[in-house]
């Protein structure tokens, strides 16, 4: 495999969530020496411990919310990835604060026990809904970058500490809670299809591919830089057509709008952003600002129009393309069979 992880201890954060399994699923395959999987679901825990018989894997019940209890996980950790999140647009928008509880507090919390633990690596998980957030989940995962850019700026001007990297998803297909298994499950059922918008694009990944993000962060991003996949859109009817013909049965379609605190599209990188970011052929790199509050030197970049990397201009796919993909999935090929 590309990428070594001989003898490390990882450590993942919300692990029990649909990343964390696919990432197991990836360790598992290497010489990794242990792998923590941290959350407050015990249920969850058991169904993957079941999943993965594997004596590697460890499972400690705690809460990013809780300093003490991330502490005690992350004692001998190499490499940690914060995955624990409230990911649910409308759940934050009715629970602001519990998103804040999670999203912000607990991601400070795991930073700082990483600091203080001297881990080496730290990768914390956003979202495309962070760049011009609107709602509340976007609102507290960009509060979440700020805060990683200020501990990676405070680690790079102290000269020690671990690297500390932010990845940026655009809507990971077949997640748990996203709009596909919502689709396919409606499409058996013969139930209408509620569409919020039937030109609402949305960024198309994998869970592999989320995967891949991570580790291009982890392995190949410097100090404090964001990560972004470059992916392919579709529209929210493009999907919904997809799978009617995949599962070979039509639905209705019903235009219900576009729920609390929803965008018609999503974004990767700002205007500002895209000014400063590195191509690396199947990634951006944003890299951080880590200058301290010293400004009497000039700085390199030079600020120029660029276009944000969002949803409605990036490569749209077409209906054979989107068919194509969406049955590669191993969630949507289970129900082709």
């Amino acid at each position: 495999m590309k990428y070594d992880f001989k003898d490390k201890v990882v450590l993942v954060t919300g692990g029990t969530g649909s990343f964390g399994g696919m990432f197991a699923t990836y360790l598992l395959k290497t010489d990794v020496k242990k792998i923590i999987v941290f959350s407050r679901d015990e249920k969850k825990q058991e169904d993957m411990r079941r999943t993965y018989p594997d004596p590697r894997m460890t499972f400690v019940i705690g809460d990013v919310r809780d300093i003490d209890s991330v502490n005690r996980a992350m004692k001998g950790v190499n490499y940690v990835f914060q995955a624990a999140a409230l990911k649910q647009v409308p759940s934050c928008e009715f629970n602001p604060f519990e998103a804040v509880k999670t999203n912000v507090i607990g991601s400070e919390n795991v930073l700082n026990a990483a600091v203080d633990n001297q881990v080496e690596k730290i990768v914390v998980l956003s979202t495309d809904k962070a760049v011009y957030p609107i709602n509340t989940m976007g609102i507290t995962k960009a509060l979440m970058e700020k805060i990683a850019i200020a501990k990676a700026r405070d680690v790079s001007i102290k000269g020690n500490g671990p690297k500390i990297t932010i990845t940026r998803y655009g809507n990971v297909m077949c997640s748990r809670g996203s709009v596909i298994p919502f689709f396919i499950d409606r499409i058996l059922k013969g139930q209408p299809l509620t569409i919020t918008d039937p030109n609402m694009t949305r960024f198309m990944m994998s869970l592999e591919q989320s995967v891949d993000l991570v580790l291009f962060a982890l392995f190949d991003a410097s100090q404090g830089e964001i990560a972004v996949q470059k992916s392919p859109a579709a529209t929210v009817q493009q999907v919904a057509e997809s799978l009617m013909r995949l599962l070979k049965k039509e639905v209705p379609l019903e235009i219900v709008g576009a729920r609390h605190g929803e965008k018609m599209h999503e974004s990767l990188c700002s205007k500002e952003e895209m000014t400063l970011a590195i191509d690396c052929e199947d990634y951006f790199r944003v890299p951080a600002d880590l200058r301290n509050h010293d400004y009497s030197f000039q700085a390199s970049n030079v600020i120029k129009h660029k276009n944000e990397y969002a949803s409605y201009n990036t490569r749209m796919l077409n209906s054979e393309e989107l068919d194509f993909l969406l049955k590669s999935q191993p969630y949507v090929k289970g129900y082709l069979k």
